[in-house]
């Protein structure tokens, strides 16, 4: 069970913080089910979410570990998912995505820029899917690096194109 003032990464919301834990006030709610009310760090609004839920939510990465991931950068190899079938390309970058696997999203950063660099260079346009996923990843990767770092989700992004200038600039 997390704690009141706790940062976690929760499903599609991303950095929380724990707010409160008890019982919800909603009418008609289980009185005898325990809630976490989480604060997105990066969006108004709160969430209700039972402490048993079944979503995606787990600690954000400590300070060590953030740095260890930012210093880890340049072995881990672009991993972009299966070529030819946009389906199964989509399927992937959406596992990836809401997997909050932070390295699993440096790789698809990293392809998703090659692929979209490969395209500016041959005179088209990125894919539309392409680019909502990369942002998507970023958003992601930057936000709870932020959080573990205390720190903004720019400043995260500048220090890692300042320490690895082979890093994509989006």
């Amino acid at each position: 069970m997390f704690a009141v003032d706790e940062l976690v990464v929760y499903g599609g919301e991303g950095v929380c913080r724990v707010a409160q834990i008890g019982p919800s006030s909603i009418p008609g709610a289980d009185k005898t089910k325990l809630y976490y009310t989480l604060l997105p760090l990066y969006r108004t609004g709160q969430v209700l979410t039972p402490v048993d839920t079944r979503v995606l939510m787990r600690p954000v990465l400590t300070r060590e570990e953030a740095q260890a991931l930012i210093a880890a950068l340049p072995e881990l190899e672009p991993e972009g998912g299966p070529a030819g079938n946009p389906r199964l390309l989509k399927d992937h970058y959406q596992k990836v995505v809401s997997s909050y696997d932070c390295a699993a999203m440096i790789r698809l950063i990293r392809a998703l820029a090659l692929r979209r660099r490969h395209a500016l260079d041959h005179g088209k346009k990125p894919s539309q899917m392409d680019e909502r996923y990369l942002k998507q990843a970023e958003d992601r990767l930057y936000g709870e690096l932020a959080a573990a770092l205390m720190t903004g989700r720019d400043e995260v992004a500048g220090h890692i194109r300042l320490q690895y200038p082979q890093w994509p600039e989006m």
